[in-house]
């Protein structure tokens, strides 16, 4: 496994699945993604593409702007480190990482402080 640098296919598609992150394109984000991947988060495990769009179209309300702070990987995995700005919380750094099969993503684990995203929750209105 190369530790460093953007190597590798992995790093490839996880640079694509995050600057769709950013750029609030959840069609790129599903076709970098295998039909049943599975994503885990401190909200809970989920898979299929369905549940992963509803994901990351929840995440997109929220996204002011996303920065990609580091890629280490190689064909089959890759961990991306980025920094989120979002309405609730001005700056989030997470952590994912990303198992490739057959050219696609097939899970994610997402790794965040989940704490500041619960404070605001506690304090939002209903609508």
């Amino acid at each position: 496994m190369t530790m460093a640098g953007h190597t590798g296919r992995a790093t490839a598609i996880a640079c694509t699945y995050v600057e769709a992150i950013a750029s609030k394109d959840i069609d790129t984000i599903l076709e970098v993604s295998a039909e049943d991947v599975v994503c885990s988060s401190p909200i809970g495990k989920l898979s299929g593409t369905q549940a992963f769009r509803r994901f990351h179209e929840g995440f997109a309300r929220m996204i002011k702007s996303v920065n990609i702070l580091a890629v280490y990987g190689d064909d089959n995995q890759a961990v991306i480190v980025y920094e989120a700005e979002t309405h609730p919380v001005p700056h989030a750094v997470t952590v994912e990482l990303i198992t490739i099969s057959g050219g696609k993503i097939a899970s994610t684990d997402v790794i965040y402080d989940s704490a500041p995203f619960a404070e605001y929750m506690a304090t939002a209105k209903p609508h």
